[in-house]
């Protein structure tokens, strides 16, 4: 794999999660034009860099031995790469501070680098976030490629930060780079809500939580079609986002037990609010983590799972597939799995090699639900 190099270090630097013969690489030309940026301007030993969405640690790790380096971002997998590639490049795998999205990062911080995030809400809650925590003068340095660069993350930046100036495209990535204006304070809009009917709900969504505004046409072909009867089975949401599905089926089975799990630290922390919400103290088990990765085997009777068909900017079925793989895993002989997705991804030849019987439980023109029994 290529090697990141730039005026702090040469570091060898691998994604996550691990996949053979990785076709990508753990770094771009905007996380080499943030560094580049930060040897042009550079700050004291003691100045406080605050780094968000620095996907595996390019970053933070490249930054750790000239100033003091706070790192913050809503994938597990992005603090786990974080970690692993620390140790990878002889640093202690702890040496940086990892702040979960779904918790604020202590300022005062001199600079905060920004790997501007796909979903803009999150920018913009993080943007909010930095009210108070920025130092005087200090700047807010966002960069992304600019094919993925929308014009409304420089207004974000404009309005929450203070005058924003472009700069020009070096490798077809660009910077946008805020200087820190005393402005009011405001209000996030996040979390939102909205309303479900069948069942009955009101969800609360943090702002990367995925259809943030209202409930996805996957999960909402989905929810007809959820198992019924499970006495006291173990039931797994995988990739729960905001619970949705976990909540819905618990209500229809009020004696099985449940675990949600979801990379994303916001959409955790949604799942939980909403399960406190629909369900009060019923005993439940919400946690960020790499899929069921950390599941003992043959420990659960149910999954349900409307898998993601990208990681970040990146589209493709290897999360789904690996989840595939996990729920296998985890699940009991005779155990299921219970998934939606687009009819053109052809789930069912792929769950076919894994399983012992595949059959389509529903379908929509553009969805269908299947059940793959181990």
């Amino acid at each position: 794999m290529p090697v990141l190099t730039s005026p702090f270090a040469e570091l060898d630097l691998i994604r996550q999660p691990d996949q053979p013969n990785e076709p990508l690489q753990a770094f771009d030309a905007a996380d080499e034009y943030l560094l580049a940026y930060m040897a042009e301007h550079p700050l004291a030993a003691q100045a406080r860099v605050l780094v968000l969405n620095d996907s595996f640690g390019a970053l933070a790790i490249s930054l750790n031995a000239a100033v003091q380096v706070v790192s913050s971002g809503d994938s597990f997998l992005g603090g786990m790469g974080l970690e692993k590639n620390l140790a990878r490049n002889g640093q202690p795998f702890d040496s940086v501070t990892f702040v979960p999205a779904s918790e604020p990062a202590q300022g005062p911080f001199d600079r905060v680098l920004v790997r501007v995030p796909k979903t803009l809400a999150l920018l913009e809650e993080q943007l909010l976030r930095l009210q108070g925590q920025l130092a005087p003068g200090a700047e807010v340095v966002a960069a992304g490629m600019v094919k993925h660069l929308p014009h409304a993350a420089g207004d974000l930046l404009d309005k929450y930060i203070g005058p924003m100036r472009a700069s020009l495209a070096v490798k077809k990535a660009r910077l946008l780079i805020a200087t820190h204006a005393d402005k009011a304070p405001v209000a996030s809009p996040y979390p939102t809500r909205y309303q479900l009917d069948e069942p009955e709900l009101t969800l609360l969504n943090h702002a990367n939580v995925f259809c943030r505004e209202g409930l996805d046409i996957g999960t909402r072909a989905f929810l007809p079609h959820l198992p019924r009867n499970l006495g006291a089975a173990r039931v797994a949401d995988l990739g729960c986002g905001n619970g949705v599905l976990a909540i819905a089926s618990a209500l229809a089975n009020p004696d099985a037990h449940y675990t949600l799990v979801d990379e994303s630290f916001m959409a955790v922390q949604s799942a939980r609010d909403n399960w406190q919400a629909a369900l009060g103290s019923r005993e439940v088990s919400v946690r960020a983590a790499d899929g069921l990765a950390g599941q003992a085997p043959q420990s659960l009777d149910v999954v349900l799972c409307n898998p993601p068909f990208h990681q970040q900017q990146v589209v493709g079925d290897f999360l789904a597939w690996r989840m595939f793989q996990q729920a296998r895993e985890a699940l009991v002989v005779g155990g299921e799995l219970y998934i939606v997705g687009n009819r053109h991804l052809g789930y069912h030849s792929k769950l076919a090699r894994l399983f012992r019987g595949v059959e389509q439980v529903a379908a929509t023109a553009k969805f269908v639900v299947l059940r793959a029994r181990k």
